[in-house]
């Protein structure tokens, strides 16, 4: 199998003095364990479930800084990590990574790496979001997730039963947006997250502590 072009990383969430859950650990580990020569691109400013941590300054910490610091701690050259500091959940994870990296570098072969919990929301977007506007095969996405091994399991339910109830909520607007100018007008004008007619919902209980 040829190599890819460049790794994603989803963020999975960032706490205090940037350290960074199990699960996010666990998706860089296997970004480093897969790639060869390929940029790393971690993605997510945040999200809008919890507020971020401060750094010593009193500057927000950003997860796809954090996750990029954890990277070249580890050996990963600077270089070949690019952040994207954007987005507040899945549907920002592909836009922003796509308009802000893959597109102007003209990346071909994506490897997306993220958690079991999240693995069928995350390509459902991806694919969604990377086939508006572009003939098909123009940008391979591949997949590749991680345990969920060691997430408290009353959270991780709560956590799977949200990420399916957000996939099925999801599916109908995927069905009524087929460009790329239909999905910015959607996602600045009506998306929750990044519209300012509308007020995001934000999660509360167990699964909170999955963000």
């Amino acid at each position: 199998m040829p190599g890819y072009d460049a790794i994603l990383i989803p963020g999975g969430g960032v706490r205090e003095k940037g350290e960074l859950p199990l699960w996010t650990q666990r998706r860089l580990d296997q970004a480093l364990k897969l790639r060869r020569d390929e940029y790393v691109i971690t993605l997510s400013a945040g999200t809008i479930h919890r507020p971020p941590p401060l750094d010593d300054a009193g500057f927000p910490i950003l997860e796809s800084i954090a996750a990029a610091h954890y990277l070249i701690t580890r050996g990963l050259d600077p270089k070949k990590v690019l952040t994207e500091t954007s987005s507040y959940d899945t549907i920002g994870n592909a836009y922003f990574s796509r308009v802000v990296h893959v597109a102007p570098r003209r990346f071909h072969r994506l490897l997306i790496v993220t958690s079991e919990f999240h693995m069928a929301r995350t390509e459902s977007v991806f694919r969604w979001v990377y086939s508006l506007d572009v003939p098909p095969g123009s940008c391979e996405l591949y997949f590749e997730q991680v345990s969920d091994e060691g997430i408290d399991d009353q959270v991780l339910m709560a956590r799977k039963e949200k990420e399916q109830a957000a996939l099925e909520r999801w599916l109908p607007i995927q069905e009524r947006i087929h460009t790329l100018e239909q999905f910015h007008e959607w996602l600045f004008g009506e998306h929750a997250v990044y519209s300012m007619s509308t007020h995001p919902f934000r999660a509360t209980g167990q699964v909170l502590d999955t963000y």
